[in-house]
């Protein structure tokens, strides 16, 4: 294969006008900007938020701004690479993080992107999917998918801070981003279906001839149980401690395009993850420590977020016990069949 491809200068500034005023423009010039040789060359730049220095400003928007005001009230996490405003942590992903008072409701609505919320601080907040109510307690994971009908709540005395993790990106490139507003809905009289149907893993609902599971079985993942499970796998396992949130009846990813994956880290343990094709945004549920991305050394510590780019070069070195939800668009990739992982 050619290294060296013509320009858009080598061409007559004639020919240059005639191609332009026919709407056409040559190809060779702009090839590698679009197939580069050997891996993407991505405009996704590591990212790092620190918690502490933005919930002062989620707690002055929440003075300064009305939830009906706002509809949903949330600092954007933007791309390094893209600037502040970008609507995008990575390629594919879109974080925020969102702001519900005592006492204020966020409106229902349904939208064609998906969201998932990881709840940072905060009790007493609650979100309702298609009239289940969700409690939102710190290190949970709640969805609210594409074409679900969602409200939020709060029933607490103190600040409840959540980090929102979406698909939006993706939609809003296929120009099929939209949404529409409703009535917050009415609760149904039971627990959600963490509680009943999907308590303990490896167990489903028995289902009559004919009848099937929700597409969305269950919308909550309590994080007290996920940091059992990863403690209870450290003690018998050498190497990655990580477990995959899944769909209880599938197996498969709980959302089409995003995947989410607990993660442990002991103290004083590293970690040095192979190459993947994914891009990730890492949310640090406890803990503190180090991670260095592409040559760039970072310091992480409780309820700070931070991101990855693909084919990202990663080390982690914990400074005490360290648990993290990782998001990434490895089920995506996986449905386009190009899902990659590299040897460092």
């Amino acid at each position: 294969m050619s290294q060296q491809l013509g320009t858009l200068e080598d061409l007559p500034e004639e020919c240059r006008a005639a191609m332009t005023e026919a709407g056409v423009a040559p190809l060779w010039p702009m090839m590698r900007n679009v197939l580069p040789h050997g891996a993407p060359n991505p405009v996704t730049k590591p990212g790092y938020w620190n918690y502490d220095a933005i919930r002062p400003l989620l707690i002055q928007a929440g003075d300064l701004t009305p939830v009906e005001k706002a509809e949903r009230r949330v600092l954007v996490l933007s791309d390094p690479g893209r600037g502040a405003g970008a609507m995008q942590a990575t390629a594919s992903i879109y974080l925020g993080l969102q702001l519900l008072l005592p006492g204020e409701t966020a409106p229902a609505h349904v939208h064609t992107p998906s969201a998932v919320r990881i709840v940072v601080e905060g009790k007493g907040g609650f979100t309702v999917v298609d009239g289940e109510k969700l409690p939102m307690e710190e290190g949970d994971l709640v969805l609210t998918p594409g074409g679900e009908w969602h409200d939020h709540g709060h029933e607490g005395s103190e600040p409840v801070v959540w980090l929102d993790a979406l698909d939006l990106p993706l939609f809003v490139y296929l120009e099929g981003s939209y949404a529409e507003e409703g009535p917050l809905q009415s609760q149904r009289n039971r627990p959600d279906a963490s509680q009943v149907e999907y308590l303990s893993s490896g167990l489903a609902p028995v289902r009559r001839p004919g009848e099937s599971a929700r597409k969305y079985p269950m919308m909550r993942y309590p994080w007290g149980r996920t940091e059992q499970a990863l403690r209870q796998m450290a003690a018998y396992t050498d190497g990655p401690i990580e477990l995959d949130y899944v769909n209880p009846e599938t197996g498969e990813a709980v959302l089409p395009t995003m995947g989410f994956t607990a993660m442990m880290i002991g103290a004083r343990d590293t970690l040095e993850p192979v190459l993947k094709s994914s891009s990730a945004a890492f949310h640090v549920i406890k803990g503190s420590g180090h991670v260095t991305i592409n040559g760039e050394t970072l310091t992480y510590g409780p309820k700070d977020t931070f991101t990855a780019p693909v084919f990202a070069n990663m080390s982690f070195s914990a400074a005490d016990e360290t648990f993290m939800v990782r998001v990434h668009d490895r089920p995506l990739q996986e449905k386009l069949g190009y899902y990659e992982e590299r040897a460092r």
